[in-house]
């Protein structure tokens, strides 16, 4: 492992994909945080904000796979920048008019989700152009560094700037840096290159029957975000229920975003980790579960502080191999839509979590809830493991066949109990 494996990103053209993508991913980053502290001061202001967060990240689900399907690898560029023009709108929307109607305010945060929801995935294809191929790893990890940093430094931002000096601040800042993003894509190329992907053809399949074939790693990484989702908003429960003060969770989150950090630069150190990328995507994933249900049992802040801390350096981990094999299944056309599905099911992994959370503590105590999210999560990487598998075989089975001439049919009939190709 050596520094020198990062050498082929850092160009000109890579720094200033960085530049874009903060300004498109801190909006998001700051988003339902920013929501809620808009309208704490007005009559149930928190329902109402839970409720806009809500409705962010229900435009973030469906905007994502729609907009994402339609995006040309060779002319991305007018179709992220109308994007992204119309989230950075919704969200000075929403700081302009603070005291509308909930529901008016509702619509500018499902627009604010939906809109820019396809340039996740188009800019991390794009960026994946702008490297050698033997760099792919080391960007992608790159990207998890920054968004990780991205998400560490929000929350504050958000918090000071609305408590500190106007609540409406955050979501003017979103839309300034939106918009800003917007002008950063024309010094970037206008779209990727067809062949930087896997190199696999569509053959003619629909976009949504192409897409399918990932369908593994989609459920792996609902499961693994709706994990760790839960245990972010059961952890406050949980620190109350062992006596351990309630500041501490700030802390703690934080250690497992710098975990996040540091594993996606190790991750990035070499070309190539032991094992198949679906084996060390369900071991990391395997683990990271031990280490949530082991802060569920810790009694100290420190060794919870610990778990959480080597759950966001496998957490890096597990994410990183979740995009580099979808490289693997998808063809080159179709990548964007694949990490824009990802970024959905993402989405929704999280939103689910808040959902269960909600239910599980009326009913359990905080640890079991955090247990019984463990015990999910298992079940939905069984079922991910067991799909890629089967997928994997079916792969095998077909160019078995093309191989040997095509599939079976009434000119190979079964001589001897063996066709005529393997006769």
């Amino acid at each position: 492992m050596s520094l020198r494996a990062y050498r082929p990103i850092l160009t000109r053209p890579v720094l200033t994909w960085g530049a874009v993508a903060v300004g498109a991913r801190m909006p998001v980053a700051m988003a339902p945080l920013a929501l809620v502290l808009l309208v704490r001061e007005r009559p149930g202001g928190y329902t109402l904000g839970a409720l806009l967060a809500a409705a962010y990240v229900l435009g973030e689900i469906v905007g994502a796979p729609l907009l994402g399907m339609r995006l040309d690898p060779g002319r991305a560029r007018p179709q992220l920048a109308a994007g992204l023009a119309a989230g950075a709108a919704a969200f000075a929307g929403l700081g302009m008019f603070p005291g509308a109607h909930p529901a008016v305010l509702a619509g500018f945060a499902f627009l604010a989700g939906a809109a820019p929801a396809g340039a996740p995935g188009g800019l991390r294809a794009l960026l994946t152009s702008l490297v050698p191929e033997r760099a792919v790893t080391q960007a992608l990890s790159a990207e998890s560094m920054l968004t990780f940093a991205v998400w560490a430094a929000s929350p504050a931002a958000a918090t000071g700037l609305a408590l500190g000096v106007a609540a409406r601040l955050p979501l003017l800042l979103a839309a300034l840096l939106m918009a800003a993003s917007v002008a950063g894509l024309w010094a970037l190329p206008a779209g990727w290159r067809a062949e930087s992907g896997s190199g696999k053809e569509a053959g003619g399949s629909s976009p949504l029957r192409v897409l399918a074939r990932a369908w593994p790693v989609y459920v792996t990484g609902a499961a693994s975000l709706s994990l760790l989702g839960l245990a972010e908003l059961i952890l406050p429960a949980l620190l109350e229920h062992r006596g351990i003060p309630l500041a501490l969770a700030g802390p703690l989150l934080a250690g497992f975003a710098i975990g996040s950090g540091i594993g996606s630069f190790l991750y990035g150190l070499r070309d190539a980790w032991p094992g198949r990328l679906p084996v060390q995507s369900l071991v990391l994933l395997l683990t990271v579960s031990a280490c949530v249900a082991l802060v569920a049992v810790l009694p100290s802040a420190l060794w919870m502080g610990v778990g959480l801390l080597v759950a966001g350096v496998l957490q890096a981990g597990a994410m990183l191999t979740r995009n580099l094999q979808l490289r693997r299944v998808l063809p080159a056309e179709a990548l964007a839509a694949g990490y824009s599905v990802m970024y959905a099911a993402v989405g929704a992994g999280y939103a689910a979590a808040g959902s269960l959370s909600g239910v599980l503590l009326k009913v359990v105590e905080p640890d079991a809830a955090i247990l019984a999210g463990v015990g999910l999560t298992l079940v939905l990487t069984v079922v991910g493991a067991a799909g890629e598998r089967a997928t994997r075989r079916g792969a095998e089975r077909r160019t078995t066949e093309v191989a040997s001439g095509g599939g079976p049919g009434p000119e190979r009939a079964p001589v001897s109990g063996r066709c005529d190709a393997e006769g």
